[in-house]
């Protein structure tokens, strides 16, 4: 007969604690390495993922992480300089408002056209999701993260993979998963490119002034002396 667990699993758990469940499926596949596929660039997951429809796993499970600049819909956020933060604000509903794409998200992740089926060509890309999310007025950006929890390939940029920072805000662990470098002789760049950061000579000099204002109040005087004495000699 049907197993009881399984029963409990797809009754009222799941409203309780999503966590639960995903532990659940977690446990599951752990036999099965999920496949995540680095590209260079965004344009190359289109590339691959029509390659994909070509094949005969055109079907299987997939998803394709990327950042809000190429899958927020909404009209305010996505024409912003800063999406990542005015998303976080809508979302913490700061202002009192929030951001109806987002609360519509699994009509997006659940749809047919996102569900693999035998036997149907099922691969799509960032476009085929961006416009599929426009018609259902949900967000593409949450859509592909959370269809990553059933995904057995997961294509994303390289910095993706290789920056922890954007690993952890994205969920991803790459412990006993495959993980596939396209073009990999580009990964030294890209990995250069994680751990730099650049500045401005406008912002060092107003951390500049800024550190003189600490020093000569008498804050914290000790640590901000050596830091201002950087801040004159980039200078």
């Amino acid at each position: 007969g049907p197993c009881t667990e399984c029963s409990c699993s797809s009754g009222k758990e799941p409203d309780k604690d999503p966590s639960h469940t995903k532990k659940k499926e977690n446990q599951h596949r752990l036999c099965v390495p999920r496949i995540f596929f680095g590209t260079r660039t965004h344009r190359q997951i289109t590339q691959i993922s029509r390659e994909l429809k070509r094949t005969a796993y055109s079907y299987v499970p997939m998803t394709i992480l990327s950042s809000r600049d190429y899958t927020c819909i909404h009209p305010v956020v996505s024409n912003s300089s800063n999406r990542n933060e005015m998303c976080v604000e809508l979302l913490e509903g700061k202002q009192g408002k929030s951001c109806s794409y987002y609360h519509g998200v699994h009509k997006l992740s659940e749809h047919h056209a996102l569900q693999p089926a035998p036997g149907v060509c099922q691969a799509w890309d960032i476009e085929d999701l961006v416009s599929l999310g426009r018609k259902l007025r949900a967000c593409p950006y949450f859509a592909a993260r959370e269809l990553m929890v059933g995904a057995d390939i997961v294509f994303c940029p390289y910095n993706y993979l290789l920056d922890p920072q954007i690993r952890e805000s994205m969920d991803i662990n790459l412990k006993d998963q495959v993980v596939i470098l396209d073009e990999a002789h580009n990964i030294e760049d890209c990995a250069r490119e994680s751990v730099s950061y650049g500045v401005t000579e406008s912002q060092l000099r107003a951390a500049r002034e800024e550190l003189d204002f600490m020093v000569s109040n008498n804050i914290r005087q000790k640590h901000h002396e050596p830091i201002k004495a950087v801040c004159c000699s980039l200078i």
